[in-house]
């Protein structure tokens, strides 16, 4: 029994499914597939684009159901999450491709009046600037995908239902093919990554060829995502926060609303030492990474970002990106680490050697994700290091004396 098939059927056993076998586990999807046809035709999908969807797929995706388990928002700490999304790389390939995309930018900033380093920081952080989609292996079929979870994941069964509905809805309208419709586990799509149901909301042809394509087209893309944030309440010309010193009386006001002119009595002060610049502007003092990390005021532009991925880990991480794509410099207050950030160079030699050990076999980019992590893990217990999964520059020390 391969790694795969025992991970498929542990996963399903402890779900409501109760599946003894791997044969009944693939018997009982396609029973599954089955049914689900005359709940989508209700809902407005053609017999034919159901069966054009769900050709080929046979069974569930036992990586989806892994995947499902881990969401690094949730899982990883503030310095973990910020190392691998706001790094020297994804500064400088921000400010390159603000330069790339200039006349875009501007275009997209005037109609919908969104910050352009905003949409670059979530651009950035959805799919590298687009590098992702250029990974075949690492993309899946979302048809599958979301078919796995309304099967098998109980805690996300009515939104998958309604995602995969609104995914063959898409193939109906002849905007993309059955081969194309390929993205996260969770059915996330294109160079900014939609899920379905918010794709049909807000998508945009602002390349003007008649179709809203965040698969090929970068300006639909950023233009969809640009109108995400409009509709759902994004303020032009203003900031999505302030890091601030915060005076011991009030640091127990943590996650209440004040306006800045209200916090700014009580003493609390831009780390810049600039004034704000309205004192009428409400914002709620935020404490993200603990006692001993930086401090913010957050503004209505935050909680915007946070209608594309509800975490503030998610909207933090946008937020300074796009301040440094932007130009400026980071957190006064840094993030509490263990150690020292790796630089970018460092973080690409330390994959080298995991991978000369055998360990890692992923990309050489020095960008520190989940795969990366556990080959390091793999390479303490060799070693006989306490394992913590960390990229640290004591490892990487460790590391060149062996080489």
């Amino acid at each position: 029994m391969n790694r795969w098939t025992s991970l498929l059927l542990t996963t399903l056993i402890a779900l409501p499914l109760m599946l003894s076998s791997q044969s009944e586990a693939f018997a009982n999807f396609r029973q599954w597939v089955d049914q689900f046809e005359n709940v989508a035709a209700k809902n407005g999908v053609k017999r034919a684009t159901y069966h054009r969807a769900f050709n080929g797929i046979t069974e569930p995706d036992p990586e989806v159901l892994e995947l499902a388990r881990f969401q690094p928002e949730f899982k990883q700490e503030l310095w973990m999450y910020f190392d691998s999304r706001v790094n020297e790389q994804s500064i400088e390939k921000g400010q390159e491709m603000a330069k790339k995309h200039k006349r875009l930018l501007d275009q997209l900033e005037k109609k919908y009046g969104v910050s352009r380093h905003i949409l670059l920081a979530i651009w950035s952080m959805e799919s590298g600037y687009g590098a992702a989609l250029e990974k075949p292996r690492a993309l899946r079929s979302v048809i599958r995908s979301l078919a796995t979870l309304a099967y098998a994941d109980k805690r996300r069964r009515k939104f998958a239902r309604s995602q995969l509905i609104a995914a063959m809805k898409i193939l109906q309208s002849g905007t993309i093919t059955t081969n194309e419709l390929r993205g996260s586990w969770a059915g996330a799509m294109g160079h900014t990554q939609f899920i379905p149901t918010s794709y049909r909301l807000y998508r945009q042809d602002f390349d003007g060829d008649g179709s809203a394509n965040i698969w090929r087209s970068i300006p639909d893309a950023l233009a969809t995502a640009a109108n995400l944030l409009k509709k759902n309440g994004w303020v032009p010309g203003r900031t999505w926060g302030y890091e601030v010193r915060v005076p011991a009386s009030v640091r127990k006001q943590a996650n209440k609303t004040r306006t800045l002119g209200g916090w700014a009595a009580q003493g609390v002060k831009r780390v810049s030492g600039r004034k704000f610049p309205s004192s009428k502007t409400r914002a709620v003092l935020k404490f993200p990474a603990g006692s001993k990390g930086p401090a913010f005021l957050m503004t209505k532009n935050y909680y915007t970002i946070k209608n594309y991925n509800n975490s503030d880990k998610y909207a933090l991480a946008v937020g300074h990106l796009a301040d440094q794509i932007a130009g400026h410099g980071d957190f006064t207050q840094p993030v509490p680490r263990p150690f020292r950030r790796l630089t970018s160079e460092e973080a690409h030699e330390l994959q080298l050697y995991l991978a000369r050990l055998g360990f890692y076999e992923g990309d050489i980019d020095g960008k520190i994700g989940s795969g990366t992590r556990a080959a390091i893990r793999k390479t303490q217990i060799k070693l006989g290091l306490k394992v913590d999964g960390f990229e640290s520059p004591k490892l990487l020390e460790v590391l060149r004396n062996r080489s």
